[in-house]
């Protein structure tokens, strides 16, 4: 199987839900949640892809740069490449229920593994989080993300986790109004500095705090004991007319990134995406709508077949920049 086999057979499997726009600037699926689009008019998802598309290279081709390190450490992990999977769930809802909310986890989870990466397994509304932890203990590696309850909820939720044998465990912090939780009636809300410190302080596993879109939430989460942030606006699914996650993480990584660990999303659809990331100050990316189509088209080997395509376009886009390692990745590669 091929990456182009993958996204026909997606294209089938999610019609009616996802378009597989040749080019995924989010317009089509403006809107479209629940679904796989952005919010209301969809503007915060389009600004993720504009965002990336305003930012340019500053090629090279006379140097010796030939087989870039494309490696990363995270979590305690040596991963292949530094792009992990986002915390994509919610089948039932999202996507109308045409896959086992377990089977669309573990095809995340294996698919992510066989690539030589982790990924993440969501909560949700109902048996989500029942059926996603099934999924991490029959797989055996992964990270959780708990959507921001009740503070005895989260504790009980990462114990759960900690069974499971999570490598970190994150609070969803931008799902605070999330649609499809609030029309369950199960409780989201925002998470104070004091619940954060107390959170952190109840495992010894790292805690991701994910949604961070301003300078002041990135310290007040690292100075709660967060070990990780993820610059997010939660894929545009959650307030419309936020900025473009990549727009706003220079000044977030320029604050904490030799403290705490910064990840970071928002329209990563090639590796010359991911390395624009990099170079803003991301220790590394998460990927989500096309680990959908991934699984849809595929399964774990489409999550895997994913993987090996951004891999091996950073690994270009790394050539043509003269950046022999991730962690050489700066703004000199950008033509700002």
């Amino acid at each position: 199987m091929k990456w182009d086999e993958v996204l026909v057979n997606a294209r089938e499997a999610l019609r009616g839900i996802c378009h597989l726009c040749p080019i995924c600037d989010m317009k089509a699926c403006a809107g479209k949640v629940p679904g796989i689009g952005g919010i209301d008019t969809g503007g915060s998802a389009k600004n993720n892809y504009e965002a990336l598309r305003e930012i340019k290279f500053r090629m090279k081709a006379i140097h010796g740069v030939d087989k870039p390190d494309i490696g990363v450490e995270l979590f305690g992990q040596k991963l292949a490449l530094p792009v992990i999977g986002a915390a994509v769930a919610g089948a039932r809802v999202n996507f109308s229920g045409r896959i086992e909310e377990k089977e669309f986890a573990k095809a995340q989870l294996e698919g992510a593994l066989d690539a030589g990466t982790i990924a993440m397994i969501g909560d949700g509304p109902g048996d989500l989080y029942e059926n996603t932890i099934d999924a991490l203990t029959e797989v055996g590696k992964g990270i959780v993300i708990i959507k921001p309850r009740k503070l005895d909820e989260i504790i009980r939720r990462i114990r759960i986790a900690e069974e499971a044998g999570a490598l970190a465990v994150g609070i969803d912090v931008d799902a605070a109004g999330l649609v499809n939780m609030r029309k369950s009636g199960e409780y989201v809300g925002p998470i104070s500095c004091k619940v954060l410190e107390e959170i952190c302080s109840k495992t010894a596993l790292p805690v991701i705090v994910k949604g961070i879109m301003t300078e002041e939430e990135a310290v007040a989460a690292y100075n709660a004991g967060a070990g990780a942030i993820v610059v997010s606006n939660h894929g545009g699914r959650v307030l419309d007319d936020l900025p473009g996650t990549v727009s706003v993480l220079p000044k977030i990584a320029s604050k904490i990134k030799d403290r705490c660990v910064v990840l970071a999303d928002g329209g990563v659809r090639s590796g010359s995406d991911v390395l624009k990331f990099l170079a803003l100050g991301a220790r590394a990316v998460l990927v989500g709508r096309p680990v959908v189509w991934g699984a849809f088209g595929g399964g774990r080997d489409g999550v895997r077949l994913l993987y090996e395509k951004l891999a091996d376009e950073l690994s270009v886009a790394m050539i043509l920049t003269s950046c022999q390692s991730i962690a050489e990745a700066s703004t000199d590669l950008l033509a700002l």
